[in-house]
Formats: structure tokens, sequence, C-alpha cells
């Protein structure tokens, strides 16, 4: 069995590849891992052998296709990621707006798992191609930690000076989600982003995920109809997946 050191070792080099870095070079990679070339490269070698890589060049490396068949299996277990999805999309096409599915991963790890940009108007946002996102800077993960019940996370990083690190203020802000039904930030992960989510139920009523936008902070002004879309796709997924609430949480 493979000791935690080479199993995590392996997990860094998997999750170094995103959508900013599709391919990399063995020496750029070393750079960027802090790990060894003769490490690392007997690492590259294990994950072709089991085809979670695929090497295309001398020193270069790809993502392997044994990889698609593990997210077919993640997917095909979790039956509302595809209407989700669809949700997901329909907020994009009718608010012209970045859109995107979170969940919540363990105790205070947030991972954005799908994005839209469809139709969007008006400059970049925060958080276009991160796949971990600051769970006490961003509305996804906010939301996430207010109906998990969950504490600030600690340490509680400083974003910018409107990120929220005390203790007391989370604990209000949190109550104030849990009661609106909805989680709003401005300016608290990067100055001129801001972001709004709502949570996607299951028939139990438990918080699968969260679905939002991110839109430049100046768009905040749009947060009635950002929120009624949001709104209006959660409770048609909410109803579809079995969920009946007892009253209206919203107008």
């Amino acid at each position: 069995m493979p000791s935690p050191s080479l199993l995590s070792g392996a997990v860094d080099v998997l999750t170094a590849f995103d959508a900013d870095h599709t391919e990399w070079r063995l020496s750029d990679l070393s750079r960027h891992l802090d790990v060894p070339t003769s490490t690392l490269h007997e690492q590259l070698l294990a994950l072709c052998e089991t085809g979670l890589l695929l090497r295309v060049g001398r020193g270069r490396y790809r993502l392997g296709w044994r990889l698609l068949k593990l997210s077919s299996a993640l997917y095909g277990s979790l039956p509302w990621y595809a209407p989700a999805h669809a949700a997901m999309e329909r907020v994009a096409r009718g608010t012209h707006r970045l859109a995107f599915l979170c969940v919540l991963d363990g105790e205070d790890r947030v991972l954005c798992i799908a994005r839209s940009v469809q139709g969007r108007d008006g400059p970049p946002v925060a958080g276009e191609l991160d796949y971990q996102l600051p769970a006490h800077a961003t509305a996804s993960g906010k939301l996430l930690l207010a109906y998990a019940g969950r504490p600030l996370p600690r340490p509680a990083v400083t974003f910018t000076p409107g990120t929220v690190t005390d203790a007391g203020t989370w604990d209000v802000q949190a109550r104030e989600i849990r009661a609106q039904g909805y989680a709003v930030t401005a300016d608290e992960w990067a100055t001129g982003t801001a972001s709004l989510a709502v949570p996607l139920r299951g028939a139990d009523g438990g918080v699968l995920a969260a679905l939002g936008v991110s839109v430049p902070t100046p768009r905040l002004r749009e947060r009635h109809s950002l929120l009624r879309a949001l709104h209006g796709a959660a409770d048609d997924l909410n109803w579809t997946l079995g969920w009946r609430p007892p009253r209206a949480t919203h107008g």
C-alpha cells in the first residue's frame, strides 16, 4: 500500500493541473511544487502507469484519460448534479453573469464543481478559474458554512479590508444568512468582486450545494433581480429533488 507521503505527493501533482495549466514540463512543475526533479520524475512515471497522467513529449505531461472514468463515476453517484448544472446554466443565460455550483468538502473546504459564463457581460471577476474557494470570503462559502453550522475557519486569511476574520461578526452573519435564505459578499475576496448564493436542497431539506453568481461590485445594485433568478432556479430544482418547504422564505 502506498505511504501517506506518496499519496500526498500524487494529489499535489494532480491538483497542479487546472484550466491555466493543462500541461506541465517536469522542470516547471518541480519549481511550482518545490519538489526535487528526481523525486517528481518517479511520481510522474507512476501516475502515467496508472493512466492518471499522460506523457505527451519529452518532459511534458497532461492529465490522463482514466480521470474521465473517475469523473463519470463521481457525477453518476450524484443524481442531483445534472439538474443542478442545468439550473446553473439557466441562471447564467438569464443574468448574463458568471454562475457557479459549489459544495462543502470536509469541515471548511469549499469547492467550485461547475461554472458557466454563458452570455456573460462585463469585466472579469475573482475566482473565474479557481477550484477551491475561501470559505469565509465568498458568498457560496459563507452560505455553506452557515447552513452547516460551522464556525469561522482558522486561520481566517485577510484578503481585503472587508474580509470577515472576527468570530463574533461571523456568528451574526451566519444567523442572518439562515434567516434570509441567501448569502452576499462585496469586496471580501478581491476588491471589485461581489457574489450572491442560495442553497440547493435534497428531499430531506439538507443543503446539497450553493448556486450563485459573481459580479463586479457595482453590479450589486442588481441584487434583487439576481436573487429572483437564483431563487427561481433553486426553487424549481428543490421541488424536482423532492423538497417541500413548509412555507415561503422569500418574496
